[in-house]
Parts: structure tokens; sequence; C-alpha cells
């Protein structure tokens, strides 16, 4: 019997002029692994929500969900506590409690668990999650990786039937992530508890998911197997921007329509195709006609570094800055220097808790190091009153975008900044545009999902034009494919100018369309240069492109780059 039946359910907002889901329908079995995708505002996070009716929103309601044989609705409030468990994509929204036992304890607590077992449960739960050495902490104290597994650890010591988790690792560095997917395996494997997962990052998660569903506009357009999915990149292309790697390689070097083969989900089942196809001497002329006669030629080698010169003069330039939050802590920038020209794009990488915020806070003025410099157009920060640096000259995406939002809506969010600063209307039109903001300008910032909130954060900052824009993770939240027009729009702003300096977990985006990468360690920089020269030779801090390519493609960091090699050097 399956667990969860989601029968024609279809959901609309107040005064939304379009359903948020649309006659769903869809069945998960006791046990299975389930990966839902999509582009933001497809749904997705709606439907998660209607699985916990404690979380679910106010609005117009047809359809039916049943959980274990019981219309969900029909659940008493101890049941869908104790028996569906949620995990947010910001852990911040979910811990309620000051210490990490406490918060292990206060689901139990809450719910009235005698002592004796909850001590049980606990230390449970603490070891299998190897929270021991952090046990007694404030949560304050916790890296973000850290807290979000402490969110699913509180979740998992009620023995949950279910397991939802909306975007969990959006906050989390490439490691943290991959940590955090190997317990959702274990959590589904050792304890056969059954998960329903939303997630932009679906490298990690392909292998290891039973079931794939694709939704767009409120609906189920794909229900199936991981490997099936290959089969819809025959109609839809850009789908390969929300598929592993090694899936998309296999498709666009077209061995499907040769060989029967699989596609590949994996590192290891990437690197085995790709040397499988150099070695049976795989051309371009195949590719274009399917043809096992072709002439034999091999990738092209070298990829060239297609990127347009920035300014050679700094914009912004942080020397040796330290910086601690009080008197008495720990310095979290420790000597970091950091440098961006005009008209130049500047990731910057590295693990949670490594100082990649605080880096870009300091150099733009926000906050001020104890020693050291920080220079705009080779003048002193602090020469600068707020008002004259922030606006025009310097713009700032927090890392948590909602704090920039004061009204009750979108668009009059937008209107304002057109009002204070002055502004000709027209810009409006122009910035919702591109930032695709049209179908959420009545919709209040607490109400959109994740990436929309990014997107709408992102306008209010380009319709003031600055020189110099600092984004504290940019891309959390977006989905693949408006992070390929995101990244389009980033290299048309440096195009014209603008220094942007991004903090991102995103390594495949930084690889894409990064001048330069600086990599952050323990609050100063440990690597410098363009994305090839950083991300080349690592195993961890580097795309899933460069592992499947290592010492067989020379110098590919991404996808394009590879497929681009194998194809001639003809870029697809």
């Amino acid at each position: 019997m399956a667990l969860v039946e989601i029968k024609a359910l279809s959901f609309s907002y107040p005064g939304a002029k379009t359903a948020a889901l649309s006659s769903i329908d869809l069945s998960v079995e006791e046990g299975d692994f389930v990966l839902i995708a999509g582009p933001s505002g497809c749904g997705k996070s709606t439907l998660l929500r209607r699985l916990k009716p404690t979380l679910s929103a106010h609005g117009l309601v047809s359809g039916a969900v049943i959980f274990d044989g019981e219309p969900i609705e029909a659940l008493d409030l101890r049941r869908q506590t104790s028996e569906i468990g949620f995990v947010m994509q910001d852990p911040e929204m979910q811990i309620a409690t000051d210490k990490v036992w406490h918060e292990l304890a206060f689901g139990l607590e809450s719910l009235g668990t005698d002592q004796a077992t909850m001590r049980v449960r606990v230390a449970e739960m603490a070891n299998f999650f190897g929270i021991q050495r952090w046990f007694h902490s404030p949560v304050s104290e916790l890296s973000g990786g850290q807290k979000q597994l402490l969110c699913l650890a509180s979740v998992m010591v009620m023995q949950p039937k279910l397991l939802i988790l909306d975007e969990p690792t959006s906050q989390l560095d490439p490691i943290a992530a991959a940590d955090f997917f190997d317990t959702l395996k274990r959590i589904n494997a050792e304890l056969g508890t059954t998960i329903i997962i939303t997630e932009h990052r679906v490298e990690g998660l392909f292998p290891i998911v039973d079931k794939v569903v694709f939704m767009r506009n409120g609906e189920v357009y794909f229900n199936g197997e991981p490997r099936d999915c290959a089969e819809l990149l025959n109609n839809e292309p850009a789908l390969s921007a929300v598929l592993p790697t090694a899936m998309t390689v296999f498709s666009k070097t077209c061995l499907k329509s040769m060989n029967s083969s699989p596609a590949p989900l994996t590192v290891r089942e990437g690197r085995s195709y790709l040397k499988s196809l150099i070695e049976s001497g795989f051309s371009s002329s195949k590719a274009a006609s399917n043809s096992a006669n072709g002439s034999k030629r091999a990738y092209r080698g070298r990829i060239k570094n297609e990127r347009s010169k920035p300014g050679d003069k700094p914009v912004i330039s942080m020397r040796d800055a330290w910086f601690r939050y009080e008197k008495n802590s720990e310095d979290i920038l420790k000597g970091a220097s950091l440098e961006v020209n005009s008209g130049e794009l500047l990731c910057v990488i590295g693990g949670n808790g490594a100082g990649k915020t605080t880096a870009i806070m300091t150099a733009s003025g926000m906050y001020k190091p104890y020693r050291g410099k920080v220079l705009l157009d080779g003048k002193p920060m602090s020469k600068y009153s707020d008002g004259e640096l922030f606006g025009k000259r310097v713009g700032v995406l927090l890392q948590n975008p909602i704090l920039s939002f004061v009204h009750d809506s979108v668009r009059e969010e937008l209107e304002g900044v057109i009002k204070r600063n002055k502004l000709e209307k027209s810009k409006l039109d122009e910035i919702v545009g591109t930032m695709e903001l049209e179908s959420i300008l009545e919709s209040n910032p607490y109400d959109i999902s994740g990436g929309e909130l990014q997107r709408a954060a992102i306008a209010k900052l380009l319709l003031l034009e600055p020189s110099v824009l600092f984004l504290d993770e940019a891309t959390k939240g977006m989905d693949a494919f408006f992070k390929e027009k995101f990244g389009t729009l980033l290299r048309r702003l440096t195009s014209h100018g603008t220094a942007i300096v991004l903090v991102s977990h995103d390594i495949e985006f930084c690889a894409e369309y990064a001048d330069r990468i600086a990599m952050f360690f323990d609050g100063g920089v440990i690597a410098d240069g363009t994305p090839r020269e950083v991300l080349s030779g690592n195993n961890f801090y580097t795309t899933v492109a460069a592992r499947i390519a290592n010492g067989i493609v020379p110098d590919a960091v991404t996808a394009n780059d590879l497929i681009a090699s194998l194809l001639g050097d003809r870029r697809k």
C-alpha cells in the first residue's frame, strides 16, 4: 500500500490568477526516496506543504491527499508532528532552542515523551548523526552544515514515517552538501524512512533516489526512474541544465543512438563512459550523422578560455584586513586581501565558516576592519558617507534577502526604490522582465519561494545600477533554467564595466561564468586565479565535469568544455 497518495490535487493562493497546483496525481510507496524537481515557482514547495497540514497555506483546495490510508486532514496534531517530519531550506527558521541537546529533545518534550525514552532516543540520534562532539554547544556557534544536520536529527528523533525536505542544502558548501545527502541515503536504507525532497542540487541525488518527478506550471510532466530522464533530452534539450553532468554529456554526444548502454549518473560511470567513447575513436562526424563509419578522431585537446578582458585598475581593494564581531571573540578575517577590477566577475568560494560573507561585507564597507585597509576607487571607504557609498556606487545582496523587504508586496518594494531615487518608471518594467517577476508582483515577499525572493532582492539592486555589486549566495534557491539567464545577465553587466563579487557554493555556476575565483579558508584567500587555475586538480572544490574529465580531457572544468572538446571544440 502507498504511504502517500495524491489524487487530482489542485490549489490556488488567495487572489491568485493561476493555480499553484493543478490536478496532481502522485503515489509514493513506503520506503521510496523521491526527488521532485522543476523551475522556481512551479509548485514544488507548495506541494510539499500540502503533505504537512500544519504548514499548508490557506487557499482554494480540491482533490485529496491520503497518508497511510487516511485523509491527511483527519490526522490529529500529534500524528502530524510525529509521523511527518519536515526540514526547511533555512535552518534558522526551524531551530527553536539555544542548545544542541535541547533542540534534539524539543520535539519529544512537546509530545510529552517520558524522560527515559527521551534520553535513549536523543542519545541514539546524537550517535547516528555524529553530534556527540558538539552535543552541549550553543546553537549560535554551529556552522551552516551543523545547523541543517541538527534540524534533520531533531526531526528524525521522533521516528517519522515520512521525511520531507525542501531544498535543504541551498546554504551548504559542496562537502557539507555531499555529507548531508549521504546521511539521507543511510536514513532511507537503514531505517526504511520514506523520503520526499525538492532540491536544485541534483548531482548527488540522482544516483540514490528511486524516482524523479519533474514539475512545471503546477503540473507533473514526468514521473519515472532517474536513468529514464535521459530520454527527456530528445524533445527538451534545455533540461540538460537540471540533469547530472554525466547524463548531459552522454546525451549531447549522441552515444545513446549508437549504443544500448544505460545513461551514466555518477562520476565513476561518467569516466567509464568517457574513456570508452575516446577509445572507440568517437568524432564529431559520428555525433552529426550517427554513423559508425565516420572518420576516427579523438577529442581536440585543450579548451580555449573565452573571456572578455576586465579593466586593469582595481575598483575595490581590501588589503590585509582583520575583523572580529566582538572585542574578545576570535578573528573571522585574518589578514584577508581581495581585489576586483571594473568589468570583472569575481566568485568567492570556500566552506561554511571560512569567512566569505564577512569578507564581502568588509569589502563593501558594511563592516569596518580593525586592521587593514579597504579602498573604493583608490579612496578609503571610511572617507565616504553611507549616502555616497550605498546606491549608485555599491549594491549589496544580503545572505538572507528577506531582511531587505519592508512592504507588503514585491511591486510596492520595487516602486519604493523608484520613488526614493527619482528613477524613470519605465526602468521598473525593464527590470521586472529581466528578473522574471511578473507573476509575483502582487505577492507578499514572505509568500514567495526562496528563488523568487532572491530574484526580487537582486531586482532592487539592479534598479540603482551600482558600479560595484556584492552578491552573497545570489544563486541560492534559483532553478537551473533561470541560473543560465542570470549568468548571462552578470556577463552583460560586466561588459558595461560593473564589478561584481559573488559568494557562492555553486561551483558549477562559478566555473561557467566567473573571470576569476578566490577560494577562502580560515579567514583568508588561499587560491586566486581563473576557474581552471583554481578548480583543476581539486577533489571536492571543483566541478563534476572536472572530476569526470580528470586525466582524460585536459583543462575541462564545465560540461560545456567537455562536450565542446568531444565535438571538435564546437560549443553546444
